[in-house]
C-alpha cells in the first residue's frame, strides 16, 4: 500500500507533550493512508519506552545520542516512504481535520514545496508563526527594536512579519517548523536538511534553497495545530538563545556573505553577537 503522509515528530525529553501529540493524531487522523515517525534523540525522560508501550503502531527510531533536530529530521525522511511529509513538534496536538486541509492544500499547489499552517497557543490566540527571511535591513530593524516601535509598517516589521494577516492564505518565505508538511519531490529537488543548522534555521535554510530552485512556500489558515512551544529547548533556554544567533551568523556566511559588502556584513553579525551576549545575560539572571 503506498502512503500518503509520512508524519515525523523528533522528540527530546518531552514525553508527556509527546504522548498527547501521538493520541491526538489517533484521535483525528488523516482520511489517508500514513504512517508516524517517532526520532527520539536519546530521551532521558522515558519517552521511547512510551511509545514502545502504547502507540506499537508508530515507527520508533530511538538514537542512542543527541542528533539534534536537523539530523533527526533527516532520519525520519530517509526512512519515510509518504508523497508528502509533515514535520510535527511534539508539543502540538492536531485539531480534526487538520492533517487532511494542510495535505489537500499542498496537493492542489503543485509548485509547493512547503505549507505551513495556523498555530493556537496554550492561550487560545494565534501564534506568529511565519517570517521573512532575515535580509540585512530587517535583521537590524528588529535587532535595533526598531520592528517593536514600528510594527505596521512592512519594511521596518518585515522580518517577523508583525503586519501579517493570519486569517489568509498566502505566499511566504519561512512558516514555523513546528507543523510544515514538505513535498517529496520538493525533498528529492532541494535535498535533506543542512546539518551545519542542528537547532535553529535548517527549515528557514531548506525554505530559502527550495526558492532559489524556483518552488514556492505557503502559508494556510484551513488547518489549525495547537502548539504549546518551547518543550524541548525550554529546558535549556540560555543555550538555545547562542545557539540561536550563532546559527543566525552561519545563514548569513551561507547565503548572504557573498552578495553584501564587508563592512555590512560585519555591522550585521557584531549586532547578532551583541544581542545574543545581552539576551544570554538577562535569561540567565532570569529577567
Amino acid at each position: 500500500m503506498s502512503i500518503d503522509l509520512s508524519i515525523i515528530i523528533v522528540n527530546w525529553n518531552t514525553r508527556d507533550y509527546l504522548r498527547r501529540c501521538l493520541a491526538s493524531i489517533q484521535a483525528c487522523p488523516p482520511n489517508v493512508a500514513h504512517e508516524v515517525i517517532v526520532v527520539d534523540n536519546a530521551s532521558v525522560d522515558g519517552s521511547a519506552d512510551m511509545v514502545r508501550e502504547e502507540f506499537s503502531g508508530v515507527i520508533l527510531i530511538a538514537n542512542d545520542e543527541n542528533q539534534c533536530y536537523a539530523e533527526g529530521n533527516n532520519q525520519g525522511i530517509k526512512v519515510s516512504t509518504g508523497a508528502y511529509v509533515l514535520l510535527l513538534n511534539p508539543d502540538t496536538e492536531v485539531t480534526l481535520g487538520a492533517l487532511d486541509s494542510i495535505l489537500a492544500f499542498g496537493r492542489s499547489h503543485a509548485n509547493a514545496a512547503a505549507v505551513g499552517c495556523r498555530l493556537i497557543g496554550p492561550d487560545g490566540r494565534v501564534q506568529r508563526s511565519c517570517r521573512s527571511f532575515p535580509d540585512p535591513l530587517g535583521v537590524l530593524f528588529e535587532y535595533t527594536r526598531l520592528s517593536r516601535v514600528f510594527p505596521s509598517n512592512k519594511r521596518i516589521g518585515a522580518y517577523r512579519m508583525t503586519w501579517f494577516d493570519y486569517d489568509h492564505e498566502a505566499e511566504v518565505d519561512q512558516p514555523m517548523g513546528s507543523c510544515l508538511l514538505l513535498s517529496r519531490k520538493a525533498i528529492e529537488d532541494v535535498g535533506m536538511f543542512d546539518q551545519d543548522f542542528p537547532i535553529f534555521f535548517n527549515e528557514v535554510d531548506w525554505c530559502y534553497r527550495a526558492r532559489e530552485k524556483g518552488w514556492k512556500v505557503y502559508f494556510t489558515p484551513t488547518a489549525e495545530i495547537k502548539h504549546h512551544g518551547g518543550a524541548g529547548t525550554g529546558q535549556v533556554k540560555p543555550q538555545m538563545i547562542l545557539e540561536s544567533h550563532r546559527s543566525l551568523i552561519k545563514f548569513y556566511e551561507k547565503h548572504y556573505k557573498k552578495n553584501i559588502s564587508p563592512m555590512l556584513y560585519k555591522i550585521i553579525t557584531k549586532t547578532i553577537t551583541v544581542n545574543s551576549f545581552v539576551s544570554t545575560r538577562l535569561k540567565s539572571i532570569g529577567q
